[in-house]
Formats: C-alpha cells, sequence, structure tokens
C-alpha cells in the first residue's frame, strides 16, 4: 500500500496561471499523478516574476512554488489533435481542473457537458472569476478584480478618506485553490459512496466575499457596513497600530478588557491613566479612545519594538510586531512548523519553499520536484495513450505538442 493518500488517482490540469492549478498542486503534493498542459509558448505563471509587484530576479519562483510536482504536456487546443489528444486523457482520468473562460471551454468543446459523457466518474473541477451562473459566468478577471475588488474588500480595507489599495499579486488566488480542491476532495468522497463523478466548481467572488464574511454577513442580513468604516475614523485604542522607537509596529488587538488594559498600561507605564477621570470606566475609555490611543503612542514610542516586545512577553500580554515580510525565510515559527522548507530537489533553484497550508500527521507528502520544463513529458504521456513514435513526431512537427 502506498504512503500517499492520493496515489493512482489521475488529475488533469488543464488551467492557468495561479488559482485552478494550485489544486492541482496539492493533490500531486499527497501523491496525485498530474499531468500539467501547457499551451504552446508556456503557461503564463513562468513569467510571472517579471510583474511589476512581483519580487524581481531569481528563478521562476512562482512555477517552482504552483507547478511543482507535476508531468507536463505542451497541447495546441485549437487543433483537432490536440482536442483529440485531450478527450483520451480525459476519459481515463479521475479530476479535470479547469478555469479557462466559459467561451473559450464552449469553443473548444471540453465543458462539463461536453466531456463528462467520455468519463461519468470523472471529478470536473471549474474555476470562474464570477461564478457559474448569471451574466457575467464567461466574464475574465485575475483575482485583484474578482475576489478584491468586487467582493469589497478592497473597499473595506482601505484607510480612512484613503484611495483604494491594489492587491498583492495573486493574494486571493492561493485561498481560493484550497476551496477548489477541497470541493475536489468532497466530490471524490461522494464518488466513493456512489461511483459517481460529477462538476464542482467556486469563484473568485465567491471567496473574495467568504474572506470578508464578518462584514458581507451582517449586510447579507440587513445590516449597514458605514458604522465599520466609521470606526476605522477613530478605531478604539487596542484597534490602532503604535510605532516604536525604531519605527517598527506593534499591535495590540489581543487585549480584550480591563484587566488586560491595566497589564498593558503597567507594563509600558502609564498605570496613571486609570486615575484619569477621562478614563475612569470602560466607557470612559470608549468615549475618550483617541486621547487613550494617544497617550498609549506617546509611551511605546520611547523604546523599541523588540524592549517592548520583551516587556510583553515577561508580562503575558498578547501583543504582535507588524512583521515583514523579509523576515519570513528566518522566523523559527515558520521553520518550526514546515510552512517553508528547503526543497530536496536541487534543481528547484530556490532555498527555502512555500508549502500548502493542508497538513495532517498520518498523511505523507511528496517530496517537491521542480515543475516540468515546457513539453518535457510529451513522450512518456502519448505514449502512454497508444502514441507511436512516428505519429509523436508528426504531432511535434505540426505544432500540436
Amino acid at each position: 500500500m502506498s504512503d500517499f493518500v492520493f496515489s493512482g488517482l489521475k488529475v488533469i490540469d488543464c488551467a492557468t496561471v495561479i488559482a485552478a492549478p494550485v489544486a492541482a498542486m496539492i493533490l500531486a503534493d499527497f501523491g496525485a499523478d498530474v499531468i500539467k498542459i501547457e499551451p504552446p509558448g508556456g503557461d503564463m505563471l513562468r513569467r510571472i516574476r517579471d510583474v511589476p509587484d512581483t519580487v524581481p530576479g531569481g528563478e521562476d519562483y512562482m512555477w517552482q512554488m504552483d507547478g511543482r510536482n507535476k508531468r507536463g504536456l505542451t497541447l495546441d487546443l485549437k487543433s483537432d489533435d490536440g482536442i483529440t489528444i485531450l478527450r483520451k486523457l480525459v476519459a481515463e482520468c479521475d479530476v479535470f481542473i479547469t478555469n479557462q473562460p466559459y467561451s473559450v471551454r464552449e469553443k473548444l468543446g471540453v465543458t462539463y457537458e461536453e466531456l463528462s459523457p467520455l468519463n461519468p466518474k470523472m471529478i470536473y473541477a471549474s474555476l470562474t472569476a464570477y461564478g457559474e451562473a448569471g451574466d457575467e459566468r464567461a466574464r475574465k478577471g485575475f483575482d485583484q478584480l474578482a475576489y478584491w475588488a468586487r467582493s469589497g474588500l478592497m473597499d473595506l480595507m482601505r484607510e480612512p478618506g484613503g484611495v483604494p489599495q491594489q492587491g498583492l499579486s495573486g493574494m486571493g488566488d492561493h485561498p481560493t485553490g484550497v476551496a477548489l480542491y477541497a470541493g475536489i476532495v468532497t466530490a471524490l468522497m461522494r464518488r466513493e459512496q456512489t461511483g459517481e463523478g460529477g462538476l464542482v466548481h467556486t469563484s473568485l467572488l465567491a471567496n473574495g466575499l467568504w474572506s470578508c464574511a464578518a462584514i458581507a454577513q451582517g449586510v447579507m442580513a440587513g445590516g449597514d457596513a458605514s458604522r465599520v468604516r466609521a470606526s476605522r475614523e477613530n478605531p478604539i485604542a487596542m484597534m490602532r497600530v503604535y510605532q516604536c522607537a525604531d519605527e517598527r509596529w506593534l499591535q495590540l488587538n489581543m487585549v480584550r478588557n480591563l484587566e488586560e488594559i491595566a497589564k498593558l498600561l503597567d507594563a509600558i507605564g502609564a498605570v496613571a491613566l486609570l486615575s484619569d477621570e477621562r478614563f475612569a470606566t470602560g466607557r470612559d475609555i470608549w468615549l475618550n479612545r483617541e486621547a487613550f490611543g494617544d497617550a498609549i503612542a506617546e509611551r511605546l514610542l520611547t523604546e523599541t519594538s523588540t524592549h517592548w516586545m520583551t516587556t510583553f512577553a515577561n508580562m503575558e500580554i498578547e501583543a504582535n510586531l507588524v512583521a515583514i515580510v523579509e523576515e519570513k525565510p528566518t522566523d523559527p515559527q515558520v521553520l518550526a512548523n514546515n510552512i517553508a522548507t528547503p526543497p530536496p530537489d536541487p534543481e528547484m533553484g530556490v532555498p527555502l519553499l512555500l508549502n500548502h497550508p493542508i497538513k495532517a500527521t498520518n498523511l505523507s507528502q511528496v517530496a517537491a520536484i521542480h515543475p516540468p520544463e515546457p513539453s518535457e513529458h510529451s513522450i512518456e504521456i502519448l505514449n502512454m495513450l497508444g502514441y507511436s513514435d512516428e505519429e509523436i513526431k508528426r504531432l511535434r512537427e505540426a505544432g500540436t505538442i
């Protein structure tokens, strides 16, 4: 019996860039045989490191992270031979993953309705920008548009009076990929029970709304989010961030009641604030929250963040340093929990590789292997489908593979 839970599972990753291919990568990490279909010229993810808001230089690190542990096949799906090869792969697969816009799927004949008769036990996993139904089902959209802007997150996270800020590259894609993976695994469980395949789907819009559900559900219940926006203009003292003498910032959100506030004030040498009539009760602290926060801010500016974090740790006060991402490669908690690990394959060319967040102590994970070079496994995959060397040569000369 294999050590990997998805050994023997055949997956076709007929998707592009990040969100849907991430679901395939997680399946591969747990032992699935994933075939990555790329168009002639390669997947855009191979070049995403050159986008202006990503880290420049180095290896094609996004491709290394999200393309790992897959076999590669370049396929021109606009050709009859290319579609024929894809249909043969579909007939033998367990999971088919796509995020092609519906206009493209319909043109190529790769919708669920057209592919499922080839393989009724197949799980067809669909990722869209805005959902499977409605006037916008065929719209294209990256996560910054559908997850960040369209969901309302972009508006909710801006500074009072400030303009909405662009999101980070791919920041909605990775959690959406985990959601698609969850749908696939749920459908595989159902197939175990019934023998039936089916369509599973999620969207960037759905995941964006899920990310701000604490606010969005209130609106769905008839509420008004204007109070949330107003609270950002004059937040309670413990919901502010505070700068220290070294220009680093602290977050104190876990200081939640009067007892914890008193302990905090003792730690920063400001216990006298409790005898100030402006702050005599919890309600007074709330009513005069700007003055209370300003007094705390004045004290925290007198020492470095290291001083305060050491003091808070000694007094068991749950505060957090606002981290900068450059610290994460040496963050002991990140390394101790294998959130990032050195890849055993030297061809990956990166010293540390971020792992997906799905962990189980009794599930073995495949050691990360470098993602495929363009069309690296074309011959072995086509041989597996019964193509002769002569036929493969013809397909290559025609530009199909």
